[in-house]
């Protein structure tokens, strides 16, 4: 296997065991048992933990970004794309109900260790906002078109959260159902402020 190739699959392993366990409970061991690759081999590609949570942010903006893109790319309206947005929440329930928003989870947990990675995590958010903002302007939403942004990022956390406390309740369906109401509203023009 090529060093590239060995990295990529540490990342994947990473990426999966802090969503799943969280950052501070993901130690070397556990990815490098996972990967089925010697610490030392380990230590060949990444020398601190804060250089694998690094490259996991940098995948998960990249992957994201890849998404969100690809929407708008494919000739996709602004109305579908933020629909497919709050659909996010639909494709993942399970992962959700399970371990709530990877995004989410991930700022919140490096947020209370007042982690340096904090930022990088913050960035998805950013990278979410900025796009959903852009939606909505093409909607004609100029003036509250970050408003909007937050308001849906806002919903969709609290959904993720709420679906993860309560997983065996229909909440995470009634309320990504709620907000494609709520965006054909929006796009009506029917709702001015949020």
């Amino acid at each position: 296997m090529k060093a590239s190739d060995r990295r990529e699959k540490i990342v994947t392993a990473a990426d999966k065991l802090i969503y799943e366990r969280g950052f501070d409970f993901t130690s070397f061991a556990d990815i490098a048992s996972v990967v089925g690759i010697s610490r030392g081999n380990f230590y060949y590609h990444f020398k601190t933990k804060d250089e694998i949570l690094d490259a996991v942010i940098e995948r998960r903006i990249r992957d994201r970004s890849e998404m969100l893109g690809g929407w708008v790319e494919a000739g996709h309206s602004p109305k579908k794309c933020v629909a497919n947005f709050i659909r996010i929440l639909l494709m993942n329930n399970q992962k959700i109900r399970s371990y709530g928003c990877p995004v989410g989870t991930l700022f919140l947990e490096l947020s209370k260790l007042n982690h340096p990675g904090e930022s990088g995590a913050r960035d998805l958010f950013d990278l979410f906002r900025v796009w959903l903002a852009r939606r909505f302007k093409e909607m004609g939403r100029e003036e509250d078109a970050d408003a909007l942004a937050m308001h849906i990022l806002a919903r969709s956390q609290g959904a993720a959260t709420l679906a993860n406390a309560y997983p065996d309740e229909p909440f995470l369906e009634q309320e990504a159902q709620q907000m494609l109401a709520w965006l054909d509203a929006v796009a009506d023009g029917a709702i001015i402020k949020t």
